[in-house]
């Protein structure tokens, strides 16, 4: 997969020398790059433009990199963000990640390094996009098909509605891992209110019913975060 192509980055470095530097080598990697001196400008640029990675450096004027990344992910969940520190203390970098950095670099790094983690980054994004458009997932011994909205085992079809079937379609392309509570309901729902996490726990429970044919089958509530299917 050819990480590059198309690829277009928001970049938010106060340092000038450092900001073009960096901006002149990822464009001759074949990367579109939008250079940003401060957070507020980053932000205004975010809002206008669609970005599959955001560079952000966590001191800046005007808007640190921590709160840039906070008003970015209340824009898009999804967007990746690798935040750029000089900062070593493990209070710094638990800040960043729960901000939502997706990666961290300290200061200073190669710029090979920088390159190798972007490339990183894109490539599973991407590859998650990729598995967003399939429609059809094997469920042990279900398959079920997303577009068609059913769900079959031993040729015996159970139909589902448009909410149980994206819902069942989160959690498998989350397989294994844990499908944000928060996530799904905007996702699905369009706003995480009272009654809609209501609402989405009794769908929880109707896919358990539907997949409990296979008692390897399990979607787990994790408390405080979301659901996890395994098998």
């Amino acid at each position: 997969m050819d990480t590059s192509a198309k690829a277009n980055i928001l970049f938010a470095e106060d340092e000038e020398n450092l900001g073009m530097l960096l901006k002149e080598y990822m464009r001759i990697k074949g990367y579109e790059i939008d250079l940003y001196q401060d957070g507020e400008k980053a932000f205004a640029g975010f809002q206008k433009l669609r970005y599959d990675l955001c560079i952000l450096d966590v001191m800046m004027p005007l808007k640190d990199g921590i709160t840039l990344a906070k008003e970015i992910r209340m824009l898009n969940t999804t967007v990746p963000i690798l935040f750029l520190t000089s900062k070593s203390e493990k209070e710094d970098v638990l800040e960043g990640f729960a901000a939502g950095a997706d990666d961290y670099i300290k200061k200073p790094f190669s710029i090979e390094e920088l390159l190798l983690r972007v490339e990183a980054i894109l490539r599973r994004t991407r590859g998650e996009n990729i598995v967003q458009n399939q429609d059809v997932f094997t469920i042990a011994s279900f398959t079920f098909n997303s577009a068609k909205q059913t769900l079959v085992k031993d040729d015996v079809t159970q139909k589902l509605t448009a909410k149980e079937s994206e819902l069942l379609k989160q959690l498998c392309i989350n397989q294994n891992a844990v499908l944000d509570r928060n996530f799904a309901l905007k996702t699905i729902w369009n706003d995480d209110t009272y009654f809609n996490a209501r609402s989405m726990d009794v769908y929880i429970t109707k896919l358990r019913r539907y997949l409990k044919e296979d008692s390897g089958i399990q979607i787990i509530n994790i408390r405080g975060k979301g659901f996890k299917l395994i098998w």
